[in-house]
């Protein structure tokens, strides 16, 4: 399992690289990490500055983790050995996004796929 800031050190180190495979704990560590940024840049922005970016701080945190947030979760996806173009089951009102919640909660995978090497079997895997 990776701990919380490999997890976020490994998705900006793969900004935007889909191709490879992500472990569970690399899609929800980086996951907490966008909401909680979002969470943070909401409160300050409404407590300390009171309104007056009128929410351009969290538009453009939200447009900052947009790359990097699709493409972990194509790694994640390529993990079940599925290809990343999935991703477009969350356009599906409320039962995409269940789908894809349930994809992402599964096992990747054992041993090697068309998209690479098993990253549980893999102590180094970057």
């Amino acid at each position: 399992m990776m701990s919380f800031t490999e997890a976020v050190k490994t998705c900006f180190e793969k900004y935007a690289v889909i191709s490879g495979r992500a472990r569970r704990s690399e899609l929800w560590w980086f996951g907490l990490f966008t909401w909680g940024g979002s969470f943070l840049i909401s409160f300050v922005e409404g407590a300390v500055l009171q309104g007056l970016t009128w929410g351009l701080l969290g538009a453009l945190w939200s447009l900052a983790m947009l790359v990097p947030s699709i493409c972990v979760g194509g790694r994640r996806l390529h993990d079940r050995d599925m290809s990343a173009w999935w991703l477009l089951l969350g356009l599906i009102p409320v039962l995409g996004s269940l789908a894809l919640l349930v994809i992402f909660c599964l096992r990747g995978t054992v041993g090697p796929n068309r998209f690479g090497p098993d990253p549980l079997a893999t102590p180094a895997y970057r």
